[in-house]
């Protein structure tokens, strides 16, 4: 490991920003911050809106910036990508913003019912072979976890590079029902004008420079409904 991701990870200890558990302290158990990210880290009853696999943390403290009135957390498990986020929050004295470090498959420890407004997914990993499709963000294994601590027609939404995983994601609403709030294959040809979706992180701004479209799906998920696992 090099020295500079070193002494980043000992930097980001320093931050009161950034929870990071050991593995031990969420497998199979609730974690003590579940059911009190309110009370405990933003010290208010603001909404509560997460980033998952949220790399940097660009579009946490993008989100963070504009909004005042709404808490963020941004979720990663690669600690020296939150290192810049977190210093970022920390330097900018954004206090409604905190990062998690740990696997989306333990989100559940974390928070609790209802607890959760929103959830934004900007360019998650796509796992572009079918047989991995189960890995892949909004398929319906993570969509029915979400179900456990988003509010019910909590809004998701999807920002990506990748067709075949918005298309994908179509699919699953369809299938299962879920009402698409805004649905686009091409983010900035001019019908949408929303200055949270004008948010940009260094990987969209190559991908724009390189003529790829950016998709973007925003769907509200209902509770108490099992949505299928396979389309």
């Amino acid at each position: 490991m090099g020295k500079n991701k070193l002494a980043r990870w000992a930097e980001m200890k320093s931050f009161n920003n950034v929870i990071e558990p050991p593995i031990e302290e969420v497998l199979s158990k609730d974690h003590i911050l579940k059911g009190n990210w309110n009370r405990v880290i933003f010290k208010n009853e603001n909404p509560i809106i997460l980033e998952l696999g949220c790399g940097k943390g660009e579009y946490t403290i993008g989100l963070a910036t504009k909004n005042s009135d709404k808490n963020y957390v941004g979720v990663d498990i690669k600690g020296a990508r939150l290192w810049r986020g977190s210093k970022t929050a920390h330097e900018d004295k954004l206090l409604n913003t905190a990062f998690l470090r740990t696997r989306i498959e333990f989100i559940n420890s974390f928070f609790l019912n209802d607890e959760v407004d929103e959830i934004w997914m900007t360019f998650p990993d796509p796992h572009p072979k079918r047989r991995n499709s189960g890995k892949r963000l909004t398929s319906p294994v993570f969509l029915n976890s979400y179900q456990l601590f988003l509010k019910d027609r909590g809004i998701i939404h999807l920002k990506t590079d990748n067709k075949d995983l918005y298309n994908y994601t179509i699919e699953v609403i369809r299938h299962n029902n879920l009402e698409i709030v805004v649905s686009t294959d091409n983010l900035y040809a001019g019908e949408l004008n929303d200055e949270i979706l004008s948010i940009r992180t260094h990987y969209e701004k190559a991908y724009l420079r390189e003529g790829i479209n950016i998709c973007y799906l925003a769907f509200r998920l209902e509770k108490n409904i099992v949505l299928a696992d396979e389309i």
